[in-house]
């Protein structure tokens, strides 16, 4: 039996990206059971790629209920519907089979990692304000994408001038934005900047400078997106919405360090069972970025934990 239903998680407060606010993140939550057992996984449907709560829904339900994860990889493209899917099939293996995810994809032993926490976009005056009280963490992601984004970044830094910094545009500036900014991020110690032109205009990339890293987050999705990025990014984001589940995400972290990609595993804004398949595809990466359940009001039972460590790895009672 495969049974979807929608779930509301509140945000502790507005979250604020190039494309607009939101104060609540909404997820649809997979339930699969054969034999007495239920896997569980979690997504989230997102307009920027023409997703709906209603549309996923009805990839799913529409799907035969002896599916497998190997046909499931045919029957649905990449995106949410596939990726909750996926999740639960590989949750209800491991509690069949008496063991972990990992061991059954063969990965060795996950250990917690270092997580970015996201600052979203605001006045300069409050973006420095939620720097200082986030100027204890190690890594953080600002939320830019204006064309008046210097100030923003300069009173992040004066928030927390210790913390590590990477940035996402979300595909908000243009060329000449971008190129005008690009000396000063390097000035103030920028580690990376993420999507810094929208997807479908990312060509003039390839002719730019890149004096830091540039990743791609809009512009990747799965597997075959790879060959579209090569001479234009240096990092790829991989996100288990996009890539349609941990069984893509997993071959496309081999086939973009292959390629020589750096790699980032990111997040929607869901709760912990959505990041739980993603701190395995996390492990040994340049960059994560999984703090969706610290953007919470409210969470799962059993979530994952946050520490001076990082995002550790699930319990078995949350997923696999």
């Amino acid at each position: 039996m495969i049974t979807v239903t929608p779930d509301t998680f509140r945000l502790a407060q507005a979250f604020t990206i190039s494309r607009g606010s939101r104060t609540e993140a909404k997820v649809l939550t997979v339930r699969i059971t054969r034999r007495g057992v239920t896997g569980l996984g979690e997504c989230v449907p997102y307009a920027r790629y023409g997703e709906s709560l209603a549309s996923v829904t009805a990839q799913i339900e529409g799907l035969p209920l002896g599916i497998t994860r190997m046909s499931l990889q045919d029957a649905l493209p990449p995106g949410a519907a596939r990726n909750a899917v996926d999740c639960a099939l590989w949750d209800l293996e491991a509690k069949l089979a008496g063991k972990r995810v990992w061991e059954l994809a063969g990965l060795a032993r996950p250990g917690p990692q270092i997580t970015a926490f996201t600052l979203s976009l605001d006045t300069p005056e409050t973006m420095r304000a939620e720097a200082a009280k986030h100027a204890h963490r190690p890594l953080l992601k600002i939320k830019l994408g204006t064309a008046d984004d210097m100030p923003r970044l300069e009173a992040v830094r004066v928030g927390a001038p210790k913390a590590r910094i990477i940035i996402d545009a979300n595909e908000g500036w243009t060329p000449e934005i971008y190129a005008a900014l690009a000396p000063h991020l390097v000035a103030m110690g920028v580690a990376l900047v993420e999507q810094p032109l929208p997807a479908g205009a990312d060509e003039i990339l390839a002719e730019m400078a890149r004096p830091l890293p540039v990743c791609a987050d809009e512009a990747a999705h799965d597997c075959e997106s790879l060959a579209r990025l090569r001479g234009k990014y240096d990092v790829v984001n991989i996100k288990l919405d996009k890539t349609g589940g941990l069984t893509e995400g997993l071959a496309m972290k081999r086939a973009a360090l292959a390629e020589g990609f750096d790699l980032m595993v990111g997040c929607m804004v869901g709760s912990s069972l959505a990041m739980a398949p993603a701190t395995l595809l996390a492990q040994g990466v340049a960059f994560t970025d999984l703090d969706g359940p610290l953007l919470l009001a409210e969470d799962r039972e059993n979530p994952l934990v946050f520490d001076a460590q990082g995002v550790h790895p699930p319990s078995a009672n949350l997923w696999g």
